[in-house]
């Protein structure tokens, strides 16, 4: 008898189906009663199968130029009349929109970014990002009009909407995840996380942290001075402080950047490793990799430490390539010694492939990284 695999889920599938398409259509008519709705969701949907998740997005849009004026202004008056009320502004996290608005920020990014519809074309984002995130067009205008833009998006730090706020960060970040790049200087949308770091909003704090951590890739002295500086305001609590810190660091403290792990608090070097031992020097695929080390405090106080250990994987050239892994973070008092014992399974992952041969661990404690010790990993038992 055939056993069916389970149905798998399909995030396009989620985001954008022929329900949805109805429902935005009916909105539209409901101000614009020209619009051919069952036209316009035949159309949509006909090509849905065929089209991966943003392709669905663009092909939205494309139709949404179809049916609505040509007028592109008359358009997106029409589009923002038809928004349902934005996401609860009282919320201070979460609540990201409905994807199904995608289409109407990529309305005004790929017909509106012209010195005529500038301004209104910012304006009607403004209001857009409220119901679903217009981080990705805005970064079209961005670099299309960087000073308009970035003046635009100044005042959007003070707007009384928190994903109005979040826009100004997250729009602008160096390295948005599956966005387009912006050819401003990294610097530049630093007046507006000096702003808004000390929101009061998750949702929003969240994203200048992952903007930090974006610009510690580029320039980690400029970050850890910038949090720093931040953190010597006082203008946010120190619960939300740490965070930020913490998050904005993330990467930094994977690298052992000494300056970062002393803002986070482990950056003494008042301690001694020893018997750093592999006590497993073959492993089978689909095994695991042990090894222990012992660590004693030689700090006068206690002291916080943090253990990274680089795994460095042997690629099908023969090199070997690092990731890192945490083994632990934890007190130690005035001399006290703690023994930790790590094992890292070694099983084939769809975004690595093991490859049998030499493989080596390298142990980082505050930064500090210590000589690294081999093991050789096999397809069996020899």
């Amino acid at each position: 008898m055939a056993i069916k695999a389970e149905p798998t889920f399909a995030l396009k599938d989620h985001l954008f189906n022929k329900p949805k398409v109805a429902s935005i259509a009916a909105e539209i008519a409901a101000v614009y009663p020209a619009f051919a709705t069952r036209l316009f969701t035949t159309k949509v949907t006909a090509k849905f199968p065929e089209l991966e998740l943003m392709e669905r997005l663009y092909w939205i849009r494309d139709c949404l130029r179809e049916f609505l004026p040509s007028d592109y202004q008359a358009a997106v008056k029409i589009l923002l009349e038809s928004l349902p009320p934005p996401c609860d502004p009282t919320l201070v996290d979460g609540d990201f929109g409905d994807f199904i608005y995608g289409p109407y920020g990529a309305f005004v990014a790929e017909y509106g970014c012209n010195q005529a519809d500038l301004q209104f074309s910012l304006q009607a984002l403004q209001e857009m990002t409220t119901r679903f995130s217009a981080e990705f067009p805005i970064r079209t205008f961005i670099n299309a009009f960087p000073k308009e833009t970035l003046a635009f998006l100044q005042t959007c730090t003070t707007n009384k909407h928190y994903h109005v706020r979040r826009l100004a960060s997250e729009g602008s970040r160096p390295k948005l995840p599956w966005a387009k790049k912006v050819a401003i200087d990294y610097r530049d949308p630093l007046p507006l996380l000096t702003v808004l770091y000390s929101d009061q909003t998750r949702f929003v704090t969240r994203s200048v942290a992952n903007h930090m951590n974006d610009i510690s890739k580029l320039d980690p002295k400029l970050t850890v001075a910038t949090l720093k500086r931040w953190r010597a305001s006082g203008l946010q609590s120190d619960k939300e402080m740490r965070f930020i810190i913490r998050h904005s660091l993330r990467t930094l403290e994977k690298q052992g950047n000494t300056a970062a792990l002393q803002l986070l608090g482990y950056g003494s070097q008042a301690l001694q490793v020893s018997d750093f031992v592999i006590n497993t020097p073959r492993v089978q695929i689909g095994d695991a990799l042990e090894f222990a080390v012992t660590v004693r405090s030689t700090a006068l106080k206690s002291q916080t430490i943090l253990l990274d250990y680089h795994l460095y994987f042997h690629k099908a050239n023969g090199e070997l390539a690092p990731k890192t892994f945490k083994i632990a973070k934890t007190q130690l008092a005035p001399g006290e010694v703690k023994t930790f014992i790590k094992r890292q399974p070694l099983r084939p992952m769809t975004t690595r492939t093991l490859h049998p041969g030499i493989h080596a661990v390298e142990l980082q404690v505050n930064g500090q990284v210590y000589p690294r010790k081999e093991f050789t990993l096999q397809t069996s038992q020899l």
